[in-house]
């Protein structure tokens, strides 16, 4: 790992800034939202417009690529990034910020599918995994430094704002000073829905109900702290708590993965995340309950994303993986998009810890299906070769997941080859 670092530092310093940009600019909007006195409904629909604009430009932004090249895409989505992350604190109305969120999400997944082809590019099949589980450690520091920084910082103020905006643009540099500008850039055309489903219906439940945790995660958990009575810095905590809790956990969680049947891995990670989460449901305000309750449900939600996209490729020829990618990042946006709108919804109906009860009902709703399949689906009946588990972030673009595709197909061949010798 450390010569894949060595290699392509600029790159991952990059990759770094961008994500401190981003993870700053959902808590803080979440902290300065709830001061200017907007709903919980218009705090949902900021937050839920981000991951609307993330779904259309997974979809849009590698034909965009294919026409202008990698460079302009890059510098324009950037250049947008930094000019609505300043405007935010100058039009503080929700209808602006929705507009932002739709733009900022569209934005950063462009400029997360072009530096993910980069990586892509300056992978070899040898260090390809390495530098996917590089690319994630960047992703969740990235997202806890940033809330380091709100904690410093004053959320009713203007610098919070500049310095997310100045940091993309600083982005820039390491990166198209150092890599190829024109990458080999081709995305393979997703299968249909139903084919996906058909392929792996727990998979596809999964990839939905797990959109509406992760962006719960991701854009209500500064509003539920701020509504719930933390300080900046409790939030900060609180967030961090969920990320680092992911990182630790997924490389043990897929360690787990490869040595045992993947569907009751699964339950049972959904069931533990869903009763952890119970905990601050029905033992509300307590700092440190909160606290594990966020570490319990990031360090199973987030590793589980990775996990179901493993599963699927249980039951998935070698050639159809990279396919079946984009049908469950599409299907996972989809949930992620309503995820805020309802949450937001239950925390006005039943109280701010509605925001637990939301992601207990989704956890346990992956694990009880789980529990349904295993009823009508053997796999025994089936002549499954579970393929190697390959750490992937909840945050990544159809890119990054074909290229965990690629490393599972790579250990595979492997492993077909060395059978054969």
């Amino acid at each position: 790992m450390f010569q894949v670092l060595t290699g392509s530092w600029a790159l991952f310093l990059g990759l770094f800034l961008f994500m401190v940009g981003n993870g700053l600019q959902g808590t803080l909007l979440g902290l300065r939202g709830d001061q200017e006195g907007f709903s919980t409904f218009a705090l949902s629909l900021v937050m839920s417009a981000y991951f609307l604009g993330f779904l259309f430009s997974s979809r849009f932004t590698p034909g965009l690529i294919r026409r202008v090249g990698h460079v302009r895409v890059f510098a324009a989505m950037g250049s947008l990034i930094s000019a609505v992350l300043i405007t935010y604190p100058v039009l503080v109305e929700p209808w602006a910020w929705i507009l932002g969120r739709v733009i900022i999400g569209f934005c950063f997944c462009g400029v997360y599918i072009t530096a993910e082809s980069w990586l892509n590019d300056t992978s070899t099949n040898e260090n390809r995994g390495k530098a996917l589980s590089l690319y994630m450690i960047v992703q969740m520091a990235g997202i806890v430094f940033a809330q380091w920084i709100v904690s410093r910082g004053d959320v009713s103020g203007y610098v919070l704002f500049i310095i997310p905006s100045v940091l993309v643009s600083l982005a820039f540099a390491p990166i198209l000073l150092s890599v190829k500008p024109t990458p080999a850039f081709a995305t393979t055309k997703p299968m249909t829905i139903r084919q996906v489903i058909a392929a792996s219906p727990l998979a596809c439940v999964g990839m939905f109900m797990l959109g509406g945790v992760f962006s719960a995660q991701f854009g209500m958990s500064a509003v539920y702290g701020n509504r719930v009575g933390l300080t900046v810095g409790q939030i900060s905590l609180f967030i961090s708590s969920i990320y680092v809790a992911a990182l630790v956990l997924q490389y043990p969680i897929g360690w787990l993965s490869d040595r045992m049947d993947r569907r009751a891995l699964i339950i049972w990670i959904a069931l533990i995340g869903g009763f952890g989460s119970l905990l601050a449901f029905f033992v509300p305000g307590s700092f440190l309950l909160i606290v594990i309750t966020g570490a319990i449900v990031g360090g199973t939600s987030n590793p589980l994303y990775a996990l179901l996209i493993a599963y699927a490729n249980d039951y998935l020829e070698k050639e159809d993986m990279a396919a079946a990618s984009g049908g469950l990042l599409f299907i996972n946006g989809l949930g992620a998009i309503m995820g805020p709108l309802i949450v937001g919804w239950m925390m006005d109906r039943i109280g701010v810890n509605g925001f637990w009860l939301f992601t207990a009902c989704l956890m346990l709703a992956i694990g009880g299906y789980g529990l349904y399949r295993a009823t009508q689906r053997s796999r025994a009946d089936f002549e499954v070769e579970t393929v190697p588990y390959a750490a992937v972030s909840a945050s990544s673009t159809p890119v990054a997941v074909e290229l965990a595709q690629e490393v599972y197909i790579e250990a595979e061949e492997s492993e077909s080859a060395q059978a054969g010798d």
